[in-house]
């Protein structure tokens, strides 16, 4: 079975990524499009939209900044692979995704990233099936993403497996008796989570005794939610979020005194990066997620201190599944036999026909960041590994 391994060609590039790497605790500025030395034509452009600004921002600078570091290893190990990449603005908007999208479809988009959060990439998922571009999304994890779309792929897990395997896993480690949820309502993400961790605590009889839902507009105040929990004896909160409501309600939590197991997913990773948030509030805190910033494996250290030496912070999930991407991305590439003068859908066809593996039919394997032997199906989903964490003296401790 072929692989991509990736870890030879990140040392082969090392000595000329520590010339570019910046230094001091300051965040690097990164242009918006970098392409290798020569001629843009010898590189496939490799394009995505995410949220650079506003209160997501976050997420889109993290995936944005671990597809250029992959793409400068890459391109630096000189091989026949190689990528120009530039990154659109969507801020975490349905209709500015679809401007971003077409600002890169002008640009001469080859294959795409797709959008980094759920809501901009079901609509810029749609608009790649239509005009025939492959698009391989790092952290977009809503079912309607994928869903009648052969040639939209994802790195990270798509909302169900994440709420099932969430249960299946307090069920397993016995972690919690009485479950309470909290959840946002007008969040694909966060309620396809919900929906199938509700479904499989049930199927298992773990007991759910609270549920509380808020909004954008009424997300700084969860105190009747957390009432709600500590009155019906919960004494484990699942909080299927991103990190910046999980981080009041840590807090809030510990101002009324209620101190109950708290376990989140894979949009939480991150929490101890936030600015002006105590991480001692986050102590005990477990949560699955398919990348560990502090695991001591070779090709994950590397990572980690090139992402420090660029950017000036610690890489989250969102980086690493990005990262990965652009390394399935030249796996498939090179299996597919494409090259760089190909149009975008005659790459796609190729790379629908490739990228799967199906009934003895060897597709994509690569071993990354966020998982050993990866594969994916002809529904564009990932299979992997989640990895259960939990926050331990300021970092991360694996639990298995």
């Amino acid at each position: 079975m072929k692989k991509m391994r990736f870890l030879s060609l990140a040392m082969a590039a090392a000595m000329s990524l520590s010339l570019l790497a910046g230094c001091g605790g300051g965040t690097a500025k990164q242009p918006e499009s970098s392409s290798p030395a020569g001629s843009a034509s010898a590189a496939f452009k490799l394009g995505g939209t995410g949220p650079l600004t506003g209160g997501a921002a976050i997420y889109g600078n993290a995936a944005k900044n671990g597809a250029q570091i992959a793409v400068d290893e890459i391109n630096a190990a000189g091989g026949a692979i190689q990528f120009e990449l530039k990154y659109e603005d969507d801020t975490h908007d349905a209709e500015k995704a679809v401007n971003a999208y077409n600002a890169l479809k002008d640009w001469g988009m080859q294959i795409s990233l797709g959008s980094v959060t759920s809501k901009p990439c079901e609509a810029t998922s749609s608009e790649t099936f239509a005009d025939r571009i492959f698009a391989l999304t790092p952290s977009a994890s809503s079912t309607a993403v994928l869903e009648g779309k052969d040639n939209m792929y994802q790195m990270c897990f798509v909302d169900p497996n994440q709420g099932s395997a969430s249960a299946q896993y307090i069920f397993d480690k016995k972690l919690g008796t009485k479950i309470g949820i909290i959840y946002k309502n007008d969040d694909v993400y966060s309620m396809g989570i919900t929906d199938t961790f509700k479904s499989k605590a049930a199927e298992l009889g773990l007991e759910v005794v609270s549920e509380g839902a808020f909004a954008d507009g009424n997300d700084t105040d969860f105190s009747v939610q957390l009432n709600e929990a500590k009155s019906a004896g919960a004494d484990l909160i699942f909080l299927p979020m991103y990190y910046t409501p999980a981080s009041l309600i840590l807090s809030q939590a510990k101002a009324m005194n209620y101190a109950p197991k708290f376990f989140g997913v894979d949009g939480m990773d991150g929490i101890l990066t936030l600015e002006g948030f105590d991480t001692s509030l986050a102590e005990g805190v477990m949560l699955l997620t398919p990348f560990n910033a502090d695991s001591t494996d070779e090709k994950t250290q590397n990572f980690v201190k090139t992402y420090q030496d660029k950017f000036g912070e610690i890489p989250n999930q969102f980086a690493a599944d990005a990262y990965d991407c652009v390394y399935a991305y030249a796996a498939a590439l090179e299996k597919a036999g494409c090259t760089p003068d190909m149009s975008a859908q005659d790459i796609c066809e190729k790379l629908v026909e490739t990228f799967p593996t199906y009934d003895g039919h060897e597709g994509v394997t690569l071993d990354g960041l966020t998982g050993e032997g990866m594969t994916w199906d002809q529904t564009g989903a990932v299979s992997k590994a989640p990895k259960g964490m939990v926050i331990e003296n300021g970092g991360y401790v694996g639990m298995d």
